[in-house]
């Protein structure tokens, strides 16, 4: 068990927003009502998942958009945002629109490389030779120059407008978004790389075995690697899937175990030709949770935690699970609810 201090000013949750494939409404309507509800519960943040293919959130940009108008204080997230589907530009435009609307709520989480399902979308996203499209982290950084809202062209380039001609840059400019750009890392060069530009980092469950079979030893390399390279003074927030079932009933209790023992093997030994490695959920009551957090080697060296649902279960589990862990497990690591007053303040 570690002996170094826990100190966590800041706890969001990450939903994936899975709803019935024959009834969308239903599904999405949940889980903006689950984001309220977290900004009711207390807590600093609420991200959403971006999938393809699948019966969740395809969109990230959307759901946030109309999350803004539900929520008033809570932070809104995406984590995270595959950008080799997007145009910088194009992303730049449409998440500069949420962080207005939310008025300066909105964390933008990006990951690179060659996105999931490519085979099957990449010739209806992109034209021409798509195999050979850029997926680099270059992406990221114009993105990020996107937001800056600098003018475009010369000091002697104008655009006609119905008001006039404008210098012409991005609009709307959102004052401060560019400073809460998030890089989901999960490699050495990759966490390097997000700590020399300056990004903020997310860090999960799941990472990348690198000379290791130990994924907190791999983890915490990362963490070191990222904060050498220039993240030191960056905000780091750190996924783990947390099921406390304090005020759960025995049926769902035991859903809960048997959901956690169905994913056990896979954190025993690196998975496929990247070595992945998976942190064990962490499930039981409160107490049993927090033993194991207090033993995660990685959780004194950050502030942040975001507690990571699973994606089989109902609205009505992910409801006592984010009640059960803000009011039983969260104060105990040091988080009291006046850390989201100040905040949203």
């Amino acid at each position: 068990m570690s002996t170094r201090s826990v100190l966590i000013g800041h706890i969001g949750f990450l939903t994936p927003g899975n709803y019935p494939a024959s009834d969308p409404l239903l599904g999405l309507e949940k889980t903006l009502q689950l984001l309220n509800y977290g900004e009711e519960l207390g807590f600093n943040s609420a991200w959403v998942r971006q999938r393809h293919l699948e019966a969740g959130i395809s969109s990230a940009t959307a759901i946030l958009a109309a999350a803004t108008q539900r929520t008033s204080h809570i932070q809104l997230g995406t984590a995270v945002i595959p950008i080799g589907y997007e145009s910088p530009y194009r992303l730049a435009e449409d998440l500069s629109t949420v962080d207005v609307l939310s008025r300066g709520r909105l964390n933008v989480g990006l990951s690179t490389g060659r996105p999931l399902h490519a085979d099957l979308i990449g010739p209806l996203t992109f034209d021409g030779d798509w195999e050979k499209f850029d997926f680099s982290h270059d992406r990221v950084l114009r993105f990020r120059d996107n937001l800056r809202g600098s003018h475009l062209g010369d000091e002697n380039t104008f655009i006609k407008t119905p008001f006039g001609p404008q210098r012409p840059r991005l609009h709307p400019h959102a004052k401060g978004l560019v400073d809460r750009i998030w890089y989901g890392a999960g490699s050495l060069r990759s966490a390097g790389w997000a700590g020399r530009n300056g990004f903020n980092l997310l860090i999960g469950n799941v990472t990348t075995g690198e000379e290791t079979d130990e994924f907190f030893v791999a983890q915490s390399r990362q963490l070191e690697t990222y904060r050498a390279a220039g993240g030191a003074r960056c905000r780091v927030a750190l996924g783990r899937v947390i099921v406390p079932f304090d005020s759960a009933d025995a049926i769902t209790r035991r859903r809960y175990s048997t959901y956690a023992a169905g994913r056990h093997e896979r954190t025993l030994s690196p998975q496929g030709e990247r070595r992945t490695l998976f942190a064990r959920d962490i499930v039981g009551t409160s107490e049993q949770i927090l033993e194991q957090l207090f033993a995660d080697t990685i959780l004194p060296d950050v502030s942040e935690l975001r507690l990571e649902l699973p994606y089989e279960f109902e609205d009505e589990e992910y409801r006592q699970i984010i009640h059960d862990f803000v009011t039983r497990i969260a104060p105990e690591l040091g988080w009291s609810p006046s850390h989201a007053i100040r905040a949203a303040s």
